[in-house]
């Protein structure tokens, strides 16, 4: 256990003492249950801030890109351990602030440390255990090693780090299988490191290697068997895409289109549908690089929601396209296109209306079926935005890099700013949702808010 795991004293669990917690949706994905940003919890909180509303906080050694994953009354958390803290500030560049209000990493110390699995108990957030998961923890910008949130299935838990090692546990810590991607396929080759979430459906678990940066090797994707961590597909996917575009750090996203199930990567300048049984490309869409541009690496991950798959790109254009199809479908399914898209949030959608929010802030409500834009341009709390929104009880929950988190009401006539919740602290990880309760963590701290 590393020092940074300090256990707090056991708490007395009685029965029936925490409904909330027993009856509570799971976030087992870094999107959520629908992998897809969409809550169904009611009775979440609007108003809080590091003193208030606040149910527990348990100390975090470093900041992270992964979202707290929950299953039950346990949460799963993928935690860089810098080699020395003392050395390493909360935020990774406060010293270096610049106009965009909050952090853009230039200036970063490259260091290493190692990363881990932590466990917590959901009621209090003590640590249950922790596991090591692999060396060489090291950063650059706002980018470390533990980026992939963890996912489960409610009985094992598999967390997936940037350096390539993925490793499958049970809820008690015991190790099942751990393999190296990179030392079976070689090395990662993305500019600002590896940062793709697993996907865990059925019995595989899908992960992307979309680079070309840093190596001449072929992107790929795998089909791992969640029993074994066995590879029970391997399949390259081909891109034109020059120089830095080729990087993805998106997250696949599974839906179904004619009572099948289709796999959808967004990267290397491209959207592609894929078999999930056997990987095998169905269809591909060009358009997200129109320019071929040498920098339009994808950070923001796709959504398929009621016949329409969002393939989002470096702001602009973000796609909509009709899903189905096989071959090149650029021209015959693209529905409607958006110029001023995110570059690092991941979109949300009902169905309904399609939100997205930029970097700097700046939030949009468009119509799902035909882009037009119904509400906004509304401008959130100032700074950078790298977390993505989550739509939950009517509102947008999304919070900046400087760590205000926003309270949107999405009205039919207006984006209401209906809180803005100061938790003074660096963060780039999503919020979670689970049981009327907010996991939102911090680079200081995990913080659980709400009844």
């Amino acid at each position: 256990m590393s020092r940074f795991a300090l256990r707090l004293l056991p708490v007395l669990l009685i029965a029936g003492l925490l409904p909330a917690a027993a009856v509570a949706e799971d976030w087992p994905h870094w999107r959520g249950p629908t992998h897809d940003g969409i809550s169904g919890d009611t009775g979440l909180p609007v108003e809080w801030d590091t003193e208030n509303g606040i149910v527990w906080k348990t100390p975090m050694p470093a900041w992270s890109g992964a979202t707290p994953i929950i299953s039950g009354d346990t949460i799963f958390l993928n935690v860089s351990i810098p080699a020395d803290a003392a050395g390493v500030p909360a935020n990774p560049s406060a010293s270096n602030r610049r106009r965009r209000g909050a952090v853009s990493g230039r200036g970063n110390v490259a260091y290493s440390g190692h990363i881990e699995l932590w466990a917590l108990d959901r009621s209090d957030g003590s640590v249950r255990w922790t596991r090591h998961l692999s060396d060489r923890d090291t950063r650059g910008r706002k980018q470390n090693m533990s980026s992939p949130s963890p996912v489960t299935d409610g009985n094992h838990v598999f967390v997936l780090t940037g350096t390539g090692m993925l490793t499958a546990f049970d809820f008690e810590g015991n190790e099942l299988w751990s393999r190296s991607i990179q030392a079976d396929y070689g090395d990662f080759g993305l500019n600002w490191g590896y940062a793709s979430s697993p996907l865990l459906f059925g019995d595989g678990i899908y992960v992307q290697v979309l680079h070309g940066m840093k190596t001449d090797d072929p992107s790929y994707i795998l089909r791992i068997d969640k029993a074994s961590g066995e590879t029970v597909w391997h399949v390259e996917r081909p891109t034109d895409a020059i120089r830095e575009s080729p990087d993805s750090y998106t997250t696949p996203f599974m839906h179904q289109v004619g009572g099948r199930d289709e796999l959808v990567i967004t990267g290397g300048d491209v959207v592609t549908g894929h078999d999930p049984e056997t990987g095998r490309e169905r269809w591909r869409s060009d358009g997200l690089n129109p320019e071929n541009n040498g920098a339009y690496r994808i950070v923001a991950s796709p959504v398929v929601k009621d016949g329409i798959i969002y393939a989002p790109t470096r702001v602009k254009p973000l796609l909509a396209l009709r899903t189905g199809g096989e071959g090149d479908i650029t021209d015959s399914h693209r529905i409607w296109s958006f110029d001023r898209g995110p570059d690092v949030p991941s979109p949300v959608t009902d169905g309904e209306r399609f939100y997205v929010v930029t970097d700097n802030g700046v939030m949009y409500a468009l119509d799902a079926k035909t882009g037009e834009v119904l509400l906004g341009p509304t401008r959130l709390a100032s700074g950078t935005y790298s977390a993505s929104p989550v739509l939950a009880e009517g509102r947008i929950y999304i919070i900046n890099e400087d760590g205000v988190a926003t309270v949107v009401g999405l009205g039919e006539d207006a984006l209401e700013i209906l809180a803005t919740n100061d938790m003074g602290a660096y963060t780039l990880s999503s919020m979670a949702m689970s049981g009327g309760q907010i996991f939102l963590r911090t680079a200081e701290a995990l913080y659980c808010i709400g009844g």
